[in-house]
């Protein structure tokens, strides 16, 4: 690879950027109209305007990604995450263009974009899934059939897509007529697909995730997990690595699930396998594999030393990993919080003009941001204006640091998550480690 294309926007269109330059490539933003002004335009070597604000008619616009590599003789490209990141569609056009794909192979991504079709595969692998439904549920009355199958409570899916999108518990078969509703609305509008999945709701679930690097040889390696519990609307909004939820003995097992299911699909490049452990039975299920790079990449890297994006970066080149055969073991503990422009009571966006911008800065403290003073942040897009990022030689430190840094950080104009991090972080539940996805509706 040569010159690189970065087929997103905003903090990570920056972060990848920022490793690609430290690999010697030349890098290329593509932007919309509404970000013209940010920095990962500024940041890349050359960019190029493709088309007004909406998503539909600018980031996921294939043809004008397409026409943006070959205008600026761009030789690869990477998805970052969202948008295009795991469209399979999108990775074989790529590729038909002659282009190198950042990402894992199409099909790879076409076993894991399906929630059915993937617990499937995951359960014909032996990797433990919870009781649910096999195949897609077409209407209400197959839904009531399925939940008494499984029995209440049951979470209700969108069977397509990711991200907490069209998801909702269902208690009862009152609740579950009104879940499937939602669910399949919100999943046509999103994902283009009405399929609706259900599953054994796990009522004190903590959500664990394992990162995973495929290798062009066929090795797949698992870089420790990530705890994901701190949730609202079913949507990630604080990781850490490693989770205190976690002893050696379950690790290990998390890590042969992970590795299981990358083998299972053949799996290239990075990509994340989510779980649920159970916090009263102490049993762990599949919930899905993510094939692209994750939002909280960062707590991996910052406590294994692993630039995730390199690895990705020399994994399309062809080459084996940066550090040999085994993995680097983690050292201390890392936390990261995404910073958005939203109410922190009630969660909702809160876009607007940016009049103060001012950055923790300290040692172990990492800020992935997105803007700058003097920038908007638009409706158009997520909310997430940064992520801040700390680590420490154990949990306590790494706390201690990340209270500071909250104190640190000073945004003025949109609304902003900052003061909920606060209260986060003085909750004893947290604090003790003793929580689960509840957590936040727990302090609401």
């Amino acid at each position: 690879m040569r010159k690189l294309l970065v087929a997103n926007r905003a903090e990570i269109a920056s972060r990848i950027i920022r490793t690609a330059k430290l690999q010697g490539l030349e890098t290329v933003a593509v932007h919309s109209e509404a970000d013209a002004d940010l920095p990962f335009v500024e940041a890349a070597d050359e960019s190029v305007l493709i088309g007004p604000p909406p998503p539909a008619q600018s980031y996921l616009d294939v043809a004008a990604v397409l026409a943006a590599a070959e205008r600026t003789g761009a030789d690869a490209v990477h998805p970052g995450y969202g948008f295009l990141s795991e469209s399979s569609d999108f990775a074989r056009r790529i590729a038909a263009a002659g282009l190198t794909w950042v990402g894992p192979d199409p099909a790879a991504m076409d076993a894991m974009s399906d929630k059915i079709d993937a617990r499937n595969t995951m359960a014909a692998a032996g990797v433990p899934v919870a009781p649910g439904t096999v195949e897609p549920v077409s209407d209400i009355a197959a839904a009531v059939r399925a939940a008494a199958e499984i029995g209440y409570p049951v979470m209700v899916k969108a069977a397509a897509g990711g991200g907490g999108i069209g998801m909702a518990v269902a208690a009862d078969e009152e609740q579950l007529r009104g879940a499937f509703e939602t669910a399949r609305s919100r999943a046509e509008r999103f994902f283009a697909s009405p399929a609706i999945m259900l599953e054994k709701y796990i009522a004190s679930a903590r959500h664990i995730e394992v990162q995973i690097l495929g290798y062009p040889d066929g090795t797949v390696v698992a870089l420790g997990e990530r705890e994901c519990s701190v949730q609202r609307r079913h949507q990630k909004v604080a990781e850490e690595s490693p989770s205190v939820a976690v002893d050696e003995a379950l690790r290990s097992r998390l890590t042969e699930i992970a590795v299981a299911a990358g083998v299972a699909v053949g799996y290239r490049n990075a990509g994340t396998v989510e779980m649920l452990l159970d916090s009263e039975s102490g049993e762990v299920y599949f919930l899905e594999m993510n094939t692209r790079l994750q939002v909280e990449h960062p707590v991996t890297e910052l406590v294994t030393g692993v630039d995730l994006v390199a690895e990705q970066l020399r994994i399309a080149d062809g080459h084996s990993a940066s550090f040999g055969g085994n993995p680097p073991p983690s050292r201390g503990h890392a936390l990261e919080m995404r910073i958005y422009a939203e109410d922190p009571k009630r969660f909702l966006p809160g876009p607007g003009a940016i009049t103060t911008w001012r950055e923790p800065v300290a040692e172990h403290v990492r800020v992935d941001a997105g803007y700058r003073e003097g920038n908007v942040v638009t409706p158009f897009y997520d909310p997430l204006m940064a992520k801040l990022v700390v680590w420490g030689e154990d949990r306590q430190a790494a706390l201690a640091t990340a209270e500071r840094a909250v104190a640190e950080f000073e945004i003025v104009g949109p609304k902003c998550n900052l003061p909920f991090f606060t209260e986060l972080l003085a909750n004893p539940d947290f604090r003790a480690g003793a929580y689960d996805t509840g957590l936040v509706a727990s302090m609401r």
